[in-house]
């Protein structure tokens, strides 16, 4: 078998999510972010729109953010439904992470492309930072929790209506073992061969 293919493959079936409260708190360089980023941008796009925008967070802003985050979800959800262990969560939640990068699909209107393709461009941007990143033994997840999906958080990114928030990529190191990958239907049974 080719050896480029045999890497590829690997890199793809070990791939792990790993939640930003088992990261360690270890720094990557915003070089690496930066490499991983210039991955994402050879994400296969329709009509080259390249719909994918990138917000990145550390340090500082990236508290910052999570304080902003938790505050949302307590000004944006009804008083019955808050929990305080929720902002907890949220306003920690990437106290053990490096980066947060939140990935936007920035709608290209002039071009006449369904809004699903370029949020499906926009999604293997995502998975091509996600490789990268396992690529390079970083731990990572794709994460759509919190306020990420809801209109406030558009407010807070100053999204047009059309664009969508697709992921809050939390990126670092983690000291935890890696788990083995389950698949839970056969891919026989996904398979229809014509």
């Amino acid at each position: 078998m080719n050896q480029d293919f045999e890497t590829v493959a690997r890199i793809i079936k070990d791939r792990r999510t790993t939640k930003a409260a088992a990261m360690n708190g270890q720094l990557i360089p915003d070089t690496i972010i930066q490499q991983l980023l210039q991955l994402a941008d050879y994400a296969p796009t329709h009509a080259r729109t390249e719909p994918w925008r990138f917000f990145v967070y550390a340090g500082a802003s990236l508290k910052q953010f999570c304080q902003d985050h938790a505050q949302l979800y307590w000004d944006h959800t009804a008083e019955e439904n808050r929990k305080e262990q929720t902002f907890e969560n949220l306003a920690h939640a990437g106290d053990m992470a490096s980066h947060l990068v939140i990935t936007v699909m920035r709608r290209t209107p002039e071009a006449k492309i369904p809004m699903m393709e370029e949020y499906a461009a926009t999604s293997a941007a995502v998975q091509n930072v996600l490789l990268g990143a396992e690529a390079l033994g970083l731990a990572a997840i794709w994460n759509t929790g919190g306020m990420a999906l809801k209109p406030a958080m558009k407010a807070y990114l100053k999204l047009q209506e059309e664009d969508q928030v697709v992921s809050f990529m939390y990126l670092g190191y983690s000291d935890q073992p890696r788990k083995e990958a389950v698949r839970n239907i056969p891919l026989d049974e996904k398979i229809v061969w014509a």
